[in-house]
């Protein structure tokens, strides 16, 4: 994934082992567009009043729903882009707290429901310790204003950035125009990845695909140094750093 790659949104809607539909993610209007996907902040192009939104989006639950709908709205209401940046690898894995990490989604998966949730592009950050490393501040000034021109940011309402957990007061303070959106709640559950994660560890995948709002794809164990050791598909029951759960 070197540069810009676009896939075609021309796929069917995942589906669940025992043959039965999985949740569409796309609306109607959202079929038959492509996405475009950029590794890193070298090769972009200029976007079209770029609209963005940041985290690892594991899983891309219905708690990224209610951010990814908020994303695509502000875009299309100003004419413009909607962009996810996203990490790879996880950044529990560069941050050595990786034991125990089952990811919901590869990065192919999570680019998938990405872009039938109608995301226009995705920006993969490689995440190193140097990016780990960035301030709130340097980053936002840095990539969001600097390298994208973002001209709206969309973020959950506790969400933190930079190795300082810089808010989104602070990002304002900036000059950069903040959308924030509240929590997302599931018959009084608290949607997040890492709550999808502990129920898939104890065998509930059906309230996982609840608060999934799709069919379970995968969880993806990584070992303790970050390395891959297994990808074994789950079957399915159907068959927002902690920074507002989003990594």
């Amino acid at each position: 994934m070197n540069g810009d790659s676009t896939r075609d949104r021309n796929r069917p809607a995942c589906t669940s082992q025992n043959g039965a539909d999985g949740m569409s993610l796309r609306s109607e209007a959202d079929k038959g567009r492509r996405i475009r996907v950029f590794r890193g902040f070298d090769a972009l192009p200029q976007f079209r009043h770029p609209v963005a939104t940041i985290g690892s989006f594991d899983g891309v639950h219905l708690g990224h729903r209610a951010l990814l709908d908020r994303l695509t709205a502000e875009a299309r209401a100003r004419g413009g882009e909607s962009i996810v940046l996203t990490f790879d690898p996880h950044p529990r894995i560069t941050l050595g707290r990786s034991e125990g990490l089952h990811l919901l989604t590869s990065l192919d998966e999570k680019i998938d429901l990405l872009e039938r949730a109608g995301v226009d592009n995705v920006v993969v950050i490689p995440f190193d310790r140097a990016f780990s490393a960035l301030s709130g501040r340097e980053f936002a000034e840095r990539y969001l204003l600097g390298r994208l021109g973002v001209e709206v940011l969309v973020a959950g309402y506790d969400h933190r950035f930079g190795h300082d957990r810089i808010d989104c007061d602070g990002l304002e303070a900036l000059g950069l125009h903040v959308v924030r959106v509240g929590e997302r709640q599931v018959a009084g559950a608290h949607v997040s990845s890492t709550t999808i994660r502990r129920l898939v560890e104890a065998g509930d995948f059906a309230e996982a695909e609840r608060l999934l709002g799709h069919a379970l794809r995968h969880t993806e164990p990584v070992g303790a140094c970050g390395e891959e050791i297994a990808k074994a598909p789950v079957e399915s029951a159907s068959d927002h750093p902690e920074n507002n759960d989003k990594i």
